[in-house]
């Protein structure tokens, strides 16, 4: 059985990072248990080794269909590759000077009219709520990383901007997306421009994310609430048997967790063990990094979240707040600071409208080399539904379209492939594993891990030749669930009969939902899981050059933290999508000071609503959050490799959610 290896990575030394983000253009049909989702992740550069096998670029048929792929490791042809002999990707600030000021300076001269800031205005954003990781037009609704993090680099450079003013409170992502801002805020800062945040609601998220800045100021009646962070998990199988309904959930793990709020009453021992863990990875992470920025010890920060503070005046007291002014007095110090009159208004621009400056207006120049991006966010299935909203979720097919170009173009030197998903269907994520590999066979294919890629979105990641996480991604979760419900005891309540005729012994395996499975029809139900189950982990232990043994170890459906993945050879390196671009050049053979175009693989297009109702309509929001419960609503069908809904709220949701509207959001979508 030939395969190609990709070489050893060489060590690489003195790398000039990247200055631009660049442009963004089973056999058995069984239903679904499906659960809802949304995650986190911080970036420390790791200074970890390991030793790991060189990963396999491409495989025959053969290979490809064998779930017993142990056979294609070697586990006498080792290399040990340490987190460092990655490029880190690591931005570094350097002025516009000479020639290229005065091309900057003609090229506001001519910019046109949307792309015109006046010299000495501050860039304001305002982050709360929901952040994407999709790029997003003019006309959609919401904040899109990519744009968030393209208008620090902008502004680092914008000659016309003094500094940048950020609003924080409530935000709704994953810590994975916080650091990814995070990240760009420190960068922001070597260009010498101030940044400051303004922070009327806070809790650890908002904090984290604004001891990043020189500055932070809240108003007198600010609410903080910097008390730790919990994890919870509810359990509706005492609901479902007063009404009469038996799930009977098959789930291959010991740590898949997804069905349980369906099939449990209490927590089970693996999943508390497995939550606890990754809740004190979290806490641990956000001690080390506030103490840090605030020139505290460890103790003090934590002794502090014990004791209760709610008053605002002692956050200023202990040094975690520079002033307590309202946003009109920090407006009027900005226009002192950067030099405006006290009659006249301080020149800004807003997220929205800065979005729309070109980066070579500020002299951000782009390569020749291009670069794809494709973006996975969201649950995956195969084929798109009726109620579905346009670019929601990661559909199977569009994703293979898009996989497709770029593998037949041969402008592209290298691929990236962003994901931001908790899974869904097995089936679907392993098609598209498929194609990933039969890309990654032609040019260097790199996974960047945003705020979770676990389940369906490892499996993605999996065919890449490399994978990057942030610290507190949480991915992994190698596993399956599927399942049915027994609505027998609800029929007899309502008085409601059926009567199923069949030919063939296992006929009515799904059909009759009346009645539990007969012994026969148990034992066929939880092989089939357990042949989807053995077909992930062996494909990941081949992708992962592991035995399937050592992969067994760390699979059994356990989420990991990005750190921790990487500790077990599940990841290759820590960081953002600027080390997955330098890691890809780097297998492209690009020299790493050399700029490169990223080109976005199918940008959103905006439909007929968002242009006619302008961006933040209340409308749209409904139409989404209707068209969403709909498709919660709908029957899917095949095994899922999906990560727990109820962990991916309580760990990265929004912590003004309604548990009781979260317990019926996550029965409903589990139908």
């Amino acid at each position: 059985m030939s395969k190609l290896l990709a070489p050893p990575l060489p060590t690489l030394h003195n790398f000039t990072s990247i200055r631009t983000l660049s442009s963004y253009t089973s056999p058995s049909r069984l239903p679904l248990l499906s659960i809802i989702p949304k995650l986190p992740s911080f970036s420390t550069r790791n200074s970890r080794s390991r030793t790991r096998l060189p990963l396999p670029r491409a495989f025959d048929s053969d290979s490809d269909s064998d779930s017993n792929s142990e056979a294609a490791v070697d586990n006498n042809q080792t290399v040990t590759i340490p987190d460092e002999e990655y490029p880190t990707g690591e931005f570094k600030f350097e002025p516009v000077t000479g020639f290229r000021s005065l091309l900057v300076k003609l090229n506001m001269l001519f910019a046109l009219p949307w792309e015109r800031v006046r010299k000495g205005s501050v860039l304001t954003m305002k982050l709360r709520g929901q952040i994407s990781d999709q790029v997003k037009t003019r006309f959609s609704p919401g904040l899109s990383l990519p744009q968030i993090c393209e208008n620090f680099v902008k502004a680092a450079y914008d000659p016309r901007i003094s500094g940048i003013y950020l609003h924080i409170e409530g935000l709704n992502c994953g810590w994975g997306k916080v650091e990814e801002i995070r990240r760009h805020i420190l960068n922001f800062k070597q260009s010498g421009k101030f940044v400051v945040a303004f922070v009327p609601t806070c809790q650890e998220k908002e904090y984290y994310l604004a001891c990043a800045c020189e500055e932070i100021y809240a108003p007198p009646s600010a609410y903080f609430s910097l008390f730790g962070l919990t994890v919870q998990a509810s359990f509706l199988r005492g609901v479902l048997d007063n009404i009469g309904i038996e799930p009977q959930v098959e789930r291959i793990g010991k740590y898949k967790s997804a069905g349980d709020q369906l099939a449990r009453r209490t927590i089970s021992e693996e999943n508390c063990e497995m939550l606890t863990a990754l809740l004190d990875n979290i806490y641990s992470n956000w001690l080390d990094k506030v103490s840090s920025a605030k020139g505290k010890k460890r103790e003090d920060i934590e002794n502090f979240i014990n004791e209760g503070v709610y008053q605002v005046d002692k956050l200023k007291e202990e040094g975690l707040i520079s002033n307590i002014i309202y946003d009109d007095e920090v407006i009027a110090m900005l226009k002192e600071r950067t030099g405006v009159k006290t009659e006249k208004n301080l020149p800004m621009v807003d997220y929205r409208k800065y979005s729309r400056v070109k980066k070579w207006t500020v002299g951000i120049p782009s390569g020749k080399d291009l670069i794809a991006i494709i973006r996975a966010s969201g649950s995956i299935s195969r084929v798109e539904s009726q109620v579905s909203v346009s670019s929601s979720g990661i559909v199977a097919e569009k994703f293979i379209e898009k996989i497709r170009s770029v593998r037949e173009s041969k402008k592209f030197k290298a691929a990236i492939i962003r994901i931001d998903s908790p899974g869904g269907d097995a089936l679907a994520s392993d098609l598209m594993w498929r194609e990933i590999r039969l890309l990654a066979a032609s040019k260097p294919v790199i996974a960047s891990m945003a705020d979770v890629a676990a389940s369906g979105g490892y499996y993605m990641a999996m065919g890449t030749q490399a994978i990057v996480a942030e610290s507190l991604t949480l991915t992994g979760s190698i596993g399956v669930v599927t399942g049915k419900f027994n609505l027998g005891k609800l029929y007899e309540k309502i008085g409601f009969n059926k009567e199923v005729i069949s030919r063939g012994r296992y006929a009515e395996v799904l059909a009759a939902e009346q009645r539990p499975f007969r012994p026969d029809e148990a034992e066929l139900f939880a092989k089939s899981a357990q042949h989807a189950y053995k077909q992930f982990r062996d494909k990941a232990a081949l992708s992962r050059s592991m035995t399937v043994d050592k992969m067994e170890e760390v699979a059994q459906g356990r989420v990991w933290t990005g750190n921790d993945a990487a500790s077990r050879g599940l990841v290759d390196a820590i960081g953002g999508l600027s080390r997955a671009i330098a890691i890809a050049k780097s297998k492209a053979n690009i020299p790493q000071d050399r700029e490169v175009t990223l080109v976005e693989i199918s940008r959103p297009s905006p439909s007929l609503p968002q242009i006619l109702l302008g961006v933040g309509s209340s409308l749209i929001g409904a139409e989404q959050t209707l068209k969403e419960l709909l498709q919660g609503l709908t029957f899917s069908e095949g095994v899922q490799a999906r990560m727990d809904g109820i962990m991916f709220q309580t760990l990265e949701g929004s912590p003004y959610t309604n548990p009781i509207l979260s317990i019926i959001k996550d029965y409903l979508s589990s139908l």
